[in-house]
């Protein structure tokens, strides 16, 4: 009855504090809950306006769309720059230490950011710890970016990549499949 009546209320702080990422309810009916009162209540990182969970320890800014199943600073220690635009599909992943970042200093100016591009990242990709996308890069569906990756250049669909510059490891099995891809 306790736990019940516990589910019950972190749902209704979800629905007042996260309208429009109601769908993670289904992955956990207490997500919020180690959210809400160091994002929306203190504003401890910041992000108080970003419409889905920001882990205390992340930063999260710009313009930055995201898709269904898809929460940029959920993970500790994540660093979204979206000055140039961040774009985010269904369905995507980020490790703890991430870093993707929309625009450059210009090189005259350490104050001004370079226009150019935004960043766009597909559906079904998993970013692992610690990889840092650069700005104007196309990230393509069904994608994993191995931890520590510096993605520099854009990267095809259903592909594994890692390193640094990060490169093509092998390709991926569809996303939500029972094939089994195996490396070389």
């Amino acid at each position: 009855m306790t736990r019940k009546l516990i589910q019950l209320f972190y749902t209704l702080l979800a629905h007042i504090f996260y309208p429009q990422k109601t769908e993670l309810l289904q992955l956990s009916p207490t997500f919020a809950r180690g959210y809400i009162l160091a994002q929306k209540i203190l504003n401890l990182n910041g992000c108080r306006r970003i419409p889905w969970p920001v882990h205390l320890t992340s930063k999260v800014y710009g313009n930055i769309t995201v898709g269904k199943i898809t929460t940029p600073g959920m993970s500790p220690n994540i660093y979204v720059n979206g000055l140039n635009g961040v774009v985010f599909g269904d369905n995507v992943y980020i490790g703890p230490g991430a870093k993707i970042i929309s625009a450059n200093h210009d090189e005259r100016d350490y104050r001004r950011h370079i226009p150019g591009k935004p960043v766009r990242i597909g559906n079904n990709v998993w970013i692992g710890a610690n990889a840092v996308i650069l700005p104007e890069v196309t990230i393509g569906d069904n994608v994993i970016v191995g931890a520590g990756a510096v993605v520099t250049a854009d990267v095809p669909p259903d592909v594994i990549v890692a390193g640094n510059p990060a490169r093509v490891i092998r390709e991926k099995a569809p996303y939500g499949s029972d094939e089994v891809a195996h490396g070389e």
